[in-house]
């Protein structure tokens, strides 16, 4: 019996006839397009991790939220409004009922986009860097922390994860150990070390390494068929070309946290602002190192979603 979707959610054809024929699918989020860059970069990549995803033999299917509905798998017009369009939301878990009924638009961050792939049965999902535990910068704490949606929403959504680790402006040792309380495994693909978002290392080790798309894929069914019902979140390095070392942007980081604290910044206003200003502060560095880590997640998570693919549908014996 087929699985009976939401009235709000919307499949395009292409992803319609992928779930129907098993063919491997990847998720990706809009908020990069609506949030994260400039139009045209912004158009520009999101065309270029469909066509990294196709490459490599799967079907891109990326989420956002058009006139009050959840669509999967964007067409041309789609992507181009989400692009240029002017007051469109970033809608996160709990904007959703509010922007469905208001018959708003916007572009699906992690947490999200995690909800919406694990309800039409995407396993799969490429983003850049998960959101995480903040730095405290109220200059007054008093006990309360600033903890991302999408931690908890990887905590109880069974979808493989593909990114570059947390983004590098937050506490990174806070980040892990809360992934580790909600028993959410971290698994480097090729790698020991927790990629800082733009940098291979920080100088904190995953929770278990991968050297192959198939190994990613029997860690994943080995979990859930334990009844564990968290993602699987893989790191990958970014791009030898384009990464950054650690050392050369923390204090970048410092700055850019010390701005942010003397300008009073809360909530949703403290991420755009921190990347924005990474990227000042770094002349552009940060942003193709976004841009190239972007495209790589998207490649790695195809081939991951092909070998799920061939886990489930084991090849005939003759």
């Amino acid at each position: 019996m087929e699985k009976r979707l939401p009235s709000s959610i919307v499949l395009s054809p292409e992803v319609n006839r992928a779930l129907r024929l098993r063919v491997p699918l990847v998720a990706l989020e809009s908020t990069v397009i609506t949030h994260g860059l400039p139009y045209p970069e912004n158009l520009s990549l999101a065309e270029d991790m469909e066509t990294t995803v196709r490459s490599q033999g799967a079907v891109p299917a990326t989420i956002a939220v058009i006139d009050g509905r959840i669509q999967v798998g964007l067409s041309a017009i789609h992507k181009q409004r989400l692009a240029t369009g002017q007051g469109l939301r970033k809608v996160s878990l709990r904007d959703y009922g509010p922007a469905l009924v208001k018959m708003a638009s916007g572009g699906t961050t992690v947490a999200g986009t995690l909800q919406a792939a694990s309800l039409v049965g995407i396993r799969l999902f490429a983003t850049g860097g998960i959101g995480g535990v903040h730095h405290d910068i109220s200059g007054h704490h008093k006990g309360t922390t600033d903890i991302s949606a999408d931690l908890p929403a990887l905590g109880r959504t069974k979808v493989i994860v593909v990114c570059s680790g947390a983004k590098a402006i937050l506490d990174l040792p806070a980040t892990l150990e809360y992934l580790e309380t909600l028993g959410v495994p971290v698994v480097g693909f090729q790698t020991d070390d927790f990629p800082a978002f733009y940098s291979p290392s920080c100088g904190l080790a995953v929770s278990a390494r991968a050297d192959s798309a198939d190994e990613v894929a029997l860690i994943a069914h080995t979990h859930w068929e334990l009844g564990l019902p968290s993602a699987i979140l893989v790191v990958v390095p970014p791009p030898p070309e384009v990464a950054i070392p650690y050392d050369s942007i923390v204090e970048h980081i410092r700055q850019a946290l010390v701005e942010a604290q003397e300008q009073k910044l809360r909530g949703p206003d403290v991420t755009p602002f921190l990347l924005k200003r990474m990227a000042e502060l770094t002349s552009g560095d940060t942003l193709q190192a976004n841009l190239g880590l972007l495209v790589n997640n998207a490649r790695v998570a195809a081939q991951i979603a092909r070998a799920w693919a061939r886990l489930q549908v084991p090849p005939q014996i003759a």
